[in-house]
C-alpha cells in the first residue's frame, strides 16, 4: 500500500531529471506522485531544485530548454509547499539541525516529516540516517508496475 502523503526531499526530484541518478525507488516515487500520492515540501524546496538545475546547466549537463521542461513537469505534479511561520525555522528546525548534525536545509525536511507524521523520501544518506534515528519512516512505495 502506498502512503497517501510523503515529505519529498529535493534530492529525489533532481534525480528525476538525470538518467544516471534515477533509481528504481526514485521512479516508483514519481509513479506514485502521478497516481495520486501527495508530496509536501518545505518552502526552500523550489529553490534547491532550481539551484541544482542551474548548476547542471552551467556544467553543460542539461540545456536551458531541458531545465524548463523538467520544471514544467514538476509543476504538474501538484507538490504542496508548507507555509510555516518563520519562527518555526528559528526554533524547531535549528533544534533538529543541532540534534542530528544536519544543515538547516536538511533539517527542514526532517522537521516537516516529524510535525506532519509523514514518511520522508530522500536520497541523502545523512538525512536518511537522522530520519531513522528520529523514528521517521523512509518512503518506500512498493514495486513498480511493468507492462508488457
Amino acid at each position: 500500500m502506498n502512503p497517501a502523503r510523503i515529505v519529498l526531499d529535493a534530492s529525489i526530484a533532481v534525480a528525476w531529471c538525470f538518467e544516471d541518478e534515477k533509481t528504481p525507488d526514485t521512479e516508483r516515487l514519481l509513479d506514485a506522485l502521478t497516481s495520486g500520492t501527495e508530496a509536501l515540501v518545505p518552502a526552500l524546496w523550489p529553490y534547491e531544485v532550481a539551484n541544482a538545475l542551474l548548476a547542471a546547466e552551467r556544467r553543460k549537463r542539461i540545456t536551458v530548454a531541458q531545465a524548463a521542461h523538467f520544471l514544467s513537469r514538476l509543476s504538474d505534479l501538484g507538490i504542496s509547499i508548507d507555509d510555516s511561520h518563520p519562527s518555526r525555522i528559528f526554533e524547531q528546525v535549528i533544534s533538529q539541525a543541532r540534534e542530528w548534525n544536519l544543515t538547516v536545509y536538511d533539517a527542514s525536511y526532517l522537521e516537516l516529516a516529524l510535525r506532519e507524521g509523514l514518511p520522508l523520501a530522500t536520497l541523502d544518506g545523512h538525512l536518511k540516517s537522522a530520519a531513522n534515528s528520529a523514528g521517521i519512516p523512509i518512503a518506500h512505495l512498493g514495486s513498480r508496475k511493468h507492462t508488457a
